[in-house]
């Protein structure tokens, strides 16, 4: 039976993905984390999807090596389909028990093929290769491996650290070359900005006129971040609004069909499935479909494919009356306008609305209590620039009345700066679960994890200005709903160029 809209197997979690389309499908490799103790070697395990809805755990996909091999942990690389028609994938070999020059554990690229379409895998052990002569060897991992036409050479990228200057800052990402993708040479860095601790699971593609570098980083932030160039040789250059998310998806890489380019990463879990336990890693896979504007910057949303499965939509009753053609006026003050209709555990929620010149903050609360006070809230704040994650109430501290999280003015790093000028704008929101995942204006992605609170009812808020309502709708699908216009080969109008 195949999962929908997010997967995660049977008592595991979804790691580091390794995406591959052909043939108009997704096979999508991951890293299989158990979280069992004593921890076992780390496999790739695959799961696919023609639809980008409905997702078919293959299990098993390319096993660990012994306790006593250098691949213990089979960790993240990518898959390239080589001129001889094989394909090859290159990975992060690992063991806790061998260690570097550095005394931690060793990391090294390792090599193999396949002949039969990626389903069975010959590992060479001889093209195995450790971090270049100034770079850690603790740190020499997720090889990203790709054709350059221009140059007529395969170019690799690698995640990587010099072994001098601020610790902090010796992330790299390394480059090697190759002919025939079993001797490569190290050259010159692909990307050296001197900023963070790793660059962790990079990739470059080419998307009409730019060329994208993707990576993840876990220095400023824990998140998954771009540039853009005209060349490969850079100059790379950060756009205003850099990231795809916020903290909790993280490790995101991207594959291409028929002109579309979709981003596949994982929703991180928290300790003990609490909204207070800290973030972990591995988690839920999510996927987030780019678009490309005029100037090249990228936009982050559903693909319409999720969209569309979600056909039912949810008869809502309003405390207040009807929502929709309504102004929700707050002036100096708060304002809510609540369903009296409980929300499924899974919905697709659409929230179209104008916001008023110097509004403070609005937004849509998720399974709130029937005054409202004890919600979660997808907050917009105009004035600030920024979409946030909230929840009330907060983390008590302590005994006095004062001793409360209200201090901390949203959950911290669940922070998006986003365009909120006066005017139209929409909100959309998928829930499922503990799953939880906003968009806004089809631009900008907000993913977190929902637990405490299980239910609750749908409501909109304004403070300290007002918001005119033109709609908000709640749907629902089954498993089994259709996914019309999902075919390969189809290309929705979402997917094109959309405005700066």
């Amino acid at each position: 039976m195949p999962q929908h809209i997010f997967f995660q197997p049977e008592g595991a979690w979804v790691g580091d993905v390794i995406p591959f389309a052909e043939n108009g499908e997704f096979r999508l490799f991951y890293l299989h984390e158990q979280r069992a103790c004593p921890k076992p070697g780390t496999p790739w395990h695959l799961v696919s999807t023609k639809d980008l809805v409905a997702f078919e755990d293959e299990g098993l996909a390319f096993d660990h090596g012994s306790a006593d091999d250098v691949d213990y942990n089979v960790y993240t690389g990518s898959i390239v389909r080589g001129r001889d028609g094989e394909h090859h994938m290159f990975y992060t070999g690992q063991n806790p028990n061998r260690l570097g020059i550095d005394g931690l554990p060793l990391q090294v690229v390792m090599h193999a093929t396949s002949s039969d379409g990626a389903e069975t895998w010959v590992r060479h052990p001889e093209h195995t290769f450790g971090a270049a002569e100034g770079y850690e060897s603790a740190d020499w991992r997720d090889p990203f491996v790709f054709w350059d036409a221009q140059a007529e050479l395969w170019r690799m990228l690698i995640a990587a650290r010099h072994v001098e200057g601020p610790s902090r800052r010796r992330g790299v990402i390394a480059q090697c070359v190759s002919t025939d993708l079993a001797r490569w040479t190290s050259v010159e860095p692909f990307w050296d900005p001197r900023r963070y601790i790793a660059h962790e699971c990079p990739e470059v593609f080419q998307w009409g006129d730019w060329w994208y570098l993707v990576y993840s980083e876990f220095s400023d932030s824990f998140v998954t971040r771009y540039r853009m160039s005209k060349t490969l040789d850079g100059p790379w250059i950060a756009p205003a609004h850099d990231s795809l998310d916020g903290r909790a998806f993280y490790a995101a890489k991207s594959a291409e069909r028929d002109g579309r380019r979709f981003f596949f990463g994982w929703i991180a879990s928290r300790v003990d499935g609490h909204d207070d336990g800290a973030w972990q890693w591995a988690g839920t896979l999510a996927v987030t479909e780019a678009s490309q504007r005029p100037d090249g910057t990228l936009a982050f949303s559903f693909a319409s494919e999720l969209r569309r499965h979600f056909t039912e939509t949810v008869p809502m009753e309003f405390v207040n009356g009807e929502i929709e053609n309504r102004t929700l006026d707050a002036g100096d003050g708060y304002l809510t306008a609540l369903s009296s209709t409980e929300i499924p555990s899974r919905f697709f929620a659409s929230f179209s609305f104008d916001i008023a010149a110097d509004t403070a903050e609005c937004g849509l609360l998720l399974r709130a209590s029937a005054d409202g006070d004890r919600a979660y809230a997808v907050r917009l704040e105009p004035r600030r620039g920024r979409m946030v994650f909230d929840r009330w109430p907060r983390k008590v501290t302590g005994e006095g009345q004062w001793e409360v999280s209200g201090d901390v003015p949203y959950v911290i790093e669940l922070e998006r700066a986003c365009d909120l000028q006066p005017g139209r704008h929409t909100l959309e929101v998928v829930v499922d679960g503990d799953l939880c995942v906003a968009n806004l204006d089809r631009s900008t992605m907000l993913s977190t994890r929902l637990y405490d609170h299980i239910d609750g009812t749908i409501g909109v808020f304004v403070g300290d200005g007002s918001i005119d309502v033109h709609e908000l709708t709640v749907s629902t699908a089954s498993d089994s709903s259709a996914v019309a216009d999902s075919a390969p080969g189809s290309v929705s109008s979402e997917s094109l160029l959309i405005p700066s």
